[in-house]
Formats: C-alpha cells, structure tokens, sequence
C-alpha cells in the first residue's frame, strides 16, 4: 500500500492534466468528434430490412474501437515516451518507485478511456438516437467495459515495453486492419467466413458485440451471428485475453525496468539522433 496510494494519487494527477491540457484534449476527442460527425450524416440510413439506422448500429462498436485501441495505444505510448526521457529512470530510483509508476499509469489510462467512452455515448445518444438499452443493458456495459479494459490495458504494457516511438507508430496500421475486420463499423456477417473468423480471434470484435447487446434494442440481435449475443462467449474470449495480458505482463515490464539505466537511455537517444540527421 505504500507504493499503490502513491500511484494513484500520480494516476489522478496526470487524468486532470490530460483534461487540461488542450493538445491532449484534442488527441483524445478529434477522432470521435470527426467519426460522430460522418455517423450523424448516416442516421437516417437504415440496414437492410432491420428498421436500423446505420449509425445506431456503428456507435456501439465504435465505443469498443476506443476501448481497445486507445486501452492499447495510450499505455503503450506513454511507457515508450517515458522510456526515452528518462522519467521510467528516476521512478526506478526511488524504493517502490516502479510500482507506483506502474499503478498510477494504469489508472489514468483507465479513467482517460473510460470518461472517453462515456462522452463520447453521451453525445452519440444526443446526435445519433435509437439506442435503447434493455433488461441489464447497462449492467452489461460496465463489465464489458472493465473486461475489455483488462484485455487491452496488459497489451499496451508489454508492446511499450520494448517498442521505439518509430515501431509504436507502426503497430496503428495492423490496428487499423483488426478494427475494418472486427465488424465495428458494420455487422461481421457481412464479411467472408475465413476473414469474420480471423476477427474473433481478437478481443475487438468481442468488445463490440458485447457494446451492442448493452446498448441496442433487443431485437437487433437478429443480425448477429447465430442471432444471438453470446455473453457467455464474449466473457470467455476477453477473460482469456485479459488473463493472458494480465499474466506476462508483469513478468515483460520486470524485465524492462531491469534493464533501463542512464546508459541505456543514452544511447536510446543518440539513435534517435541519427534518425533525425
């Protein structure tokens, strides 16, 4: 407890600098305010004979979008940019210092992506309509939620882990790809076979179902495979991700801070130097 109230007092610290700072509010809210914009225009566009909106259906998985790449790709560029700058250094000098960096990274990715999330519904339920949680909808939205956070949080831990900014970078293009093949933009069934069962494999896909099934009337579950919403599954497939994430990650991130000292983080630099010149 000594290191765990340190880090979230530094998680809580650096989730109201995100929510002050206006580069940060911009990257957080520039894709979703661009994305709510074209999903306005589409909400009177309905698909195929289910009486919903275009826009209606995409909103939820466009929600599980944000949970699994920004869980990923804001720890995961946080870990790398604190690598390079030395700050991961000076945390690893002060005794429990890691542990606190690592809880207060954690939290403030966590709460960034979830006060994301629930501004991004909010405005989306506003400009968009037709969304209609039933029975536990929003029950069934907290733990998809916390379970896709727990998938996607580990992996963003492990890839910052030993990533550049350069690789980093890089990793957005296969995410792009997982997100056009995980059915957040339109249903999975109208994919191929081979390439819709390549998407379940993945925890974004799961996120997504599990999004709609909270948020959709009951009735949309007819466009889903098997025309059911499969939380059983969904609790499976995120679970074993979250599990696996959850289980090397501490391992990889021991590894890593073992491995940082100032001569390391010099010559870290001097490589980025090269690149520039």
């Amino acid at each position: 407890m000594n290191a765990v109230t340190p880090g979230i007092r530094r998680g809580l610290i650096e989730l109201r600098q995100h929510f002050t700072n206006a580069p940060d509010l911009i990257g957080l809210f520039l894709t979703p305010a661009i994305t709510l914009g074209v999903l306005f225009f589409l909400r009177n566009k309905t698909y195929d004979d289910s009486g919903l909106s275009v826009a209606t259906l995409a909103l939820p998985g466009f929600l599980a979008s944000l949970v699994a790449f920004n869980g990923l790709y804001l720890l995961l560029n946080e870990l790398v940019l604190d690598r390079e700058d030395g700050t991961l250094l000076r945390a690893k000098t002060i005794p429990r210092g890691m542990t606190g960096y690592f809880v207060g990274k954690i939290v403030s990715v966590a709460a960034s992506v979830t006060m994301q999330v629930v501004i991004v519904l909010a405005v989306g339920a506003v400009l968009i309509g037709g969304l209609s949680p039933h029975g536990t909808g929003w029950f069934t939205f907290a733990w998809v939620l916390v379970l896709g956070l727990l998938a996607a949080l580990p992996l963003g831990a492990i890839f910052g882990s030993f990533l550049d900014t350069r690789s980093a970078f890089l990793l957005t293009i296969p995410m792009m790809g997982l997100i056009a093949i995980s059915g957040i933009f339109y249903p999975i069934t109208a994919l191929p076979g081979w390439l819709s069962a390549i998407g379940q494999l993945f925890p974004m896909y799961w996120l997504g179902l599990g999004m709609r099934s909270a948020l959709l009337p009951a009735d949309a579950v007819s466009i889903e495979i098997d025309g059911s919403w499969r939380h059983l599954e969904t609790v499976m497939v995120l679970g074993v991700w979250a599990a696996i994430g959850l289980t090397l990650a501490p391992i990889v991130l021991r590894r890593m801070a073992g491995k940082e000292s100032g001569a390391t983080m010099a010559a870290r630099k001097d490589k980025a130097m090269q690149r520039a010149f």
